[in-house]
């Protein structure tokens, strides 16, 4: 017993030196972490978003902890966000480089790429890009009503027996983002697209488990039989048909005659070499991983968020009745919504954003990186430091909502039911690094939600035994896949 007694001292006194000696100057406190694995073993990767929080009760609301021997300074509360996203946003604008995020994007791309001068200028050549396909234009609009239509289609195919929405709104979500960046559509049986789609949402929770971590801290684990390596796997499926895409689109494209954006990519970089190649920062590599975060991001958060809306409204008959009652005054006798008729429609935008505090479903963003040592209050915070913002933490504070740990729509109506407008709402984060694709998504939950309630009733299967809302946690927090009942409404 002494023995022992002895040993956990001993390992105790070299934690504390190891945490004294690799904590940098005036580095926000945290806990006590153990040599190699830092914090790993204190953080359940399952709670990670809870555990978070009451890490915080005890350090303040911004603090560090150890990811293996990578220090990470977490960020919550309104004010540091702000201050972190905002007003030093780009100082904090860079995204931390380790192994899983070069094996992902090797530096390339428009998320996990490093701020600088690739970064801005894919970003900005996107943006352009999709607003020539429409993006916040009437094109757009009609692109999310026509696919909107072969949603309620499938829907009614399962009138008869209960229904798992996943699948299909799924399927939706990524043939917008399909049509502008592949110029296609797939049906929604195509076993090829679900598939992918499957290797996606895995590979969406295992870069946040704790594998992910072991692979960036320990480089031999590369090469054991570990769980890791299926998202190496993934990814290589992933990258094998978005590759396969490309490869047709350099043999049948018309020089001058774009049809999405890989053709307008391709176009850039063709013109980008002619003038002098050693310049552009555009190449083949990095299109392939622009396509994949293009099509990654635009389909897992809205088609999580859509799955949110139909679980809640299923959970909560009565504003489903609401929401449905106001989307027949304003749709009169039209047989479609249109996206600025939300403009009259305040209480189903309070719950469709009420959905998106309540499910965050983005919870911690994505990570950012400081491009300069920073001060942030009153610490230090070195150049290249690991960011989490946790905007979670902003969308659940007691002290900005009415009604923070309940789902309730009156979060977002003033006492005449009008829609109110308030800062501390960020489900696309905010500042240099905001989701570009935000305008787009909000776009599809608002139509494709609208359509479905328009056209169907949303039942549980059986009212005695719920579905679990407890989310499954990854980068994104999706709903367990769930069950339901619907019942087509009498049109009109």
């Amino acid at each position: 017993m002494e023995f022992s007694t002895a040993v956990v001292f001993c390992l105790a006194l070299l934690g504390f030196w190891y945490w004294k000696k690799s904590r940098p100057n005036k580095f926000p406190p945290g806990p006590l972490a153990l040599p190699i694995i830092g914090n790993l073993l204190q953080i359940s990767f399952s709670s990670f978003v809870k555990d978070l929080q009451k890490l915080s009760e005890a350090y303040g609301p911004v603090y560090s902890i150890y990811l293996g021997v990578t220090p990470a300074v977490v960020v919550r509360g309104f004010k540091s966000l702000k201050e972190v996203l905002v007003t030093q946003g780009t100082e904090f604008a860079d995204r931390p480089q380790n192994r899983m995020t070069n094996l992902i994007s090797i530096n390339k791309g428009l998320v996990a790429a490093a701020y600088g001068l690739s970064w801005k200028e894919h970003r900005r050549f996107t943006l352009s890009t999709l607003r020539t396909f429409g993006l916040g234009k009437k094109s757009m609009q009609e692109k999310i009503l026509e696919e909107s239509q072969n949603l309620i289609h499938e829907f009614k195919n399962h009138k008869d027996s209960l229904l798992v929405p996943h699948f299909i709104l799924d399927n939706a979500v990524s043939n917008i983002i399909c049509s502008i960046v592949f110029g296609r559509r797939y049906d929604y049986h195509d076993s090829t697209l679900r598939n992918v789609l499957k290797y996606v949402h895995e590979n969406m929770k295992l870069v946040s488990s704790i594998w992910a971590q072991l692979y960036n801290t320990f480089g031999f684990i590369h090469y054991l039989p570990l769980p890791h390596r299926k998202i190496l796997q993934n990814l290589e499926i992933i990258f094998k048909f978005l590759r396969s895409i490309l490869e047709e689109h350099k043999k049948t494209r018309v020089p001058g005659e774009p049809r999405d954006f890989i053709d307008y990519y391709l176009e850039e970089l063709n013109k980008e070499q002619a003038d002098d190649s050693s310049k552009t920062t555009f190449s083949q590599e990095s299109l392939l991983y622009c396509v994949t975060d293009l099509f990654v991001a635009g389909t897992e958060t809205t088609s999580a968020s859509l799955q949110w809306c139909l679980l809640y409204m299923i959970m909560f008959p009565e504003i489903q009745e609401k929401c449905r009652e106001e989307i027949d005054r304003v749709l009169g006798t039209r047989d479609h919504l249109d996206y600025e008729d939300r403009e009259s429609m305040a209480y189903t935008q309070a719950v469709l954003q009420e959905v998106q505090r309540f499910a965050s479903v983005v919870p911690l963003g994505v990570p950012h990186a400081t491009i300069k040592d920073v001060q942030l209050n009153d610490f230090t915070i070195p150049k290249g430091t690991f960011i989490i913002t946790d905007l979670s933490s902003v969308h659940y504070d007691e002290t900005h909502w009415k009604y923070p740990h309940e789902f309730n729509p009156e979060n977002f109506l003033n006492e005449d039911g009008e829609l109110l407008k308030t800062e501390y709402f960020l489900p696309f984060s905010a500042g240099p690094r905001v989701c570009l694709g935000e305008n787009l998504a909000r776009m599809e939950i608002f139509l494709f939600f609208t359509a479905m309630l328009q056209h169907f009733e949303f039942y549980l299967p059986d009212p005695m035994c719920p579905p679990d809302l407890s989310p499954v946690f990854g980068l994104t927090q999706a709903p367990k896949q769930f069950k339901m009942k619907l019942v087509p409404r009498k049109q009109t």
